[in-house]
């Protein structure tokens, strides 16, 4: 195995702003309940190519840009900016197509020399765009080889990963000369508040309000670079989850990949909290989960396919919370029972119109999940295995090498996002952002599992 870490340059050949195209009208889409539980941030993702047989990298962006113009007149809020609506008294998503910003850049590297297992290297700031206006920024950059990268960048409150995986979707599909399979709907009754608004108070246990940190949570006075928050991409092999799962599973009740996995998570951030002398501090897990065929439940097919198309956030966040000393005396079978407990709690269609009521009497306050309300260590995993980004991210000139999320490093929440692995249907990508010295001590302590991305693993 090999890690290359050629450092290169990139430059920006030409920026321009795509349009929707013709015709569009202007109006104002206020956020859904569920959109105001995500706070002010942004997310990307990212998309490598091998070099295209039958096309120029020239015919490559026109082909591109002519799409996304198609795409937007689609998707038009994402053409659009988050602005203060004066009438309404609430910030909404201004549908003007005022475009996005659309960078066109080169790069000295070749794909198999990216050094995709340290996204801070290879990624930040040369291959995903900073997202400077609107809510998504493209970027699409050409390599030495040919090859090519495709980079985005969304503002998180105007889309979940559900959301910005079916534009990239449609975006491809468009560039193939195809019909998208699926229509975005933006249609906002679907996740009306009842009236009257009634919910359990163990809403309260999941979400609160948001005050912006003016540090890291888990930043202290003596900071020696430790928590920084830094980037990485691993790979697990099959076989080491089938293992974790079975290890989750030993008393007596299966538990999926993804419970074994966040299991596995928790414990050993746990195990390096009480490494470096933190034994009594309190360690979060959260799990995002979607509402979309939740909140569809019983209601017939049609409420089921208009939840399907829905574009915005649909997500609850339930968590679990120990002391770090507790965990490491727990067994993995333990410790998803604890991770199966918390989330049935957000699994059921009454939890969210609980928490669409909830938060119809505080719209007017930012909200976050209450795990990440405290200077306590928290994490949030994220399941991305369900979108095949793999197969979807076909834009005409071959499948994907490799496609990952990607947290710019101004984010100072920890987060991990499990992904299929584009050469193993079995094996799975990590991406984690996390502080250092936890990084540090899943690598020390957890290389069996968590192995570095590497060309040789993606046979590019």
């Amino acid at each position: 195995m090999t890690i290359s870490s050629k450092s290169f340059s990139m430059k920006v050949v030409n920026k321009v702003v795509v349009h929707a195209e013709e015709p569009w009208s202007d109006y104002w889409l206020p956020f859904t309940n569920l959109d105001l539980l995500v706070p002010p941030f942004d997310v990307g993702s990212f998309f490598c190519y091998k070099k295209p047989s039958h096309a120029s990298f020239h015919t490559t962006l026109h082909a591109l840009k002519d799409s996304l113009s198609l795409a937007l007149s689609l998707y038009h809020p994402l053409a659009g900016e988050i602005l203060w609506n004066t009438v309404a008294g609430e910030n909404q998503i201004h549908c003007n197509n005022r475009g996005v910003d659309f960078t066109e850049a080169v790069a000295d590297v070749e794909l198999k020399e990216l050094n995709l297992y340290n996204p801070d290297e290879s990624i930040e700031g040369k291959l995903i765009p900073k997202k400077l206006h609107g809510l998504l920024a493209i970027q699409v950059t050409e390599l030495k080889c040919g090859g090519m990268v495709i980079g985005c960048m969304f503002d998180h409150r105007a889309a979940d990963g559900y959301s910005a995986n079916m534009f990239i979707s449609s975006w491809a599909q468009i560039t193939r000369s195809e019909s998208p399979s699926m229509l975005p709907s933006f249609q906002r009754s679907i996740i009306n508040p009842r009236r009257p608004t009634t919910y359990s108070p163990t809403i309260n246990n999941v979400y609160a309000l948001y005050e912006p940190p003016s540090k890291p949570n888990h930043v202290h006075s003596n900071n020696n670079g430790d928590h920084l928050l830094i980037n990485r991409v691993y790979y697990i092999e099959s076989e080491q989850l089938n293992s974790v799962q079975l290890l989750a599973s030993e008393n007596g009740r299966k538990r999926s990949k993804l419970e074994a996995f966040t299991s596995f998570l928790w414990k050993i951030l746990a195990l390096s909290m009480v490494d470096s002398g933190s034994c009594d501090e309190v360690c979060n897990v959260a799990l995002a989960v979607d509402g979309r065929s939740r909140l569809s439940q019983g209601d017939g097919e049609a409420k089921g396919k208009l939840l399907a198309s829905h574009f915005g956030n649909v997500l609850s966040m339930p968590f679990g919370s120990k002391r770090s000393k507790e965990l490491k005396e727990m067994s993995l079978s333990n410790i998803a029972t604890e991770v199966h407990k918390f989330v049935q709690t957000a699994t059921g269609k009454d939890h969210f119109l609980d928490l669409i009521d909830w938060v119809e009497e505080r719209r007017s306050h930012p909200l976050v999940s209450v795990a990440f309300a405290s200077k306590e260590m928290s994490v949030m995993v994220s399941s991305g295995t369900r979108f095949h980004i793999m197969d979807k991210m076909d834009f005409g000139w071959g499948k994907v090498a490799f496609g990952s999320c990607h947290v710019p490093s101004s984010r100072n929440d920890s987060y991990v996002m499990t992904l299929p692995s584009p050469t193993n249907n079995n094996d799975w990508i990590i991406y984690m952002h996390l502080p250092m010295k936890h990084m540090n001590y899943i690598e020390s302590h957890a290389s069996y599992m968590f192995k570095p991305l590497n060309a040789d693993y993606l046979k590019i």
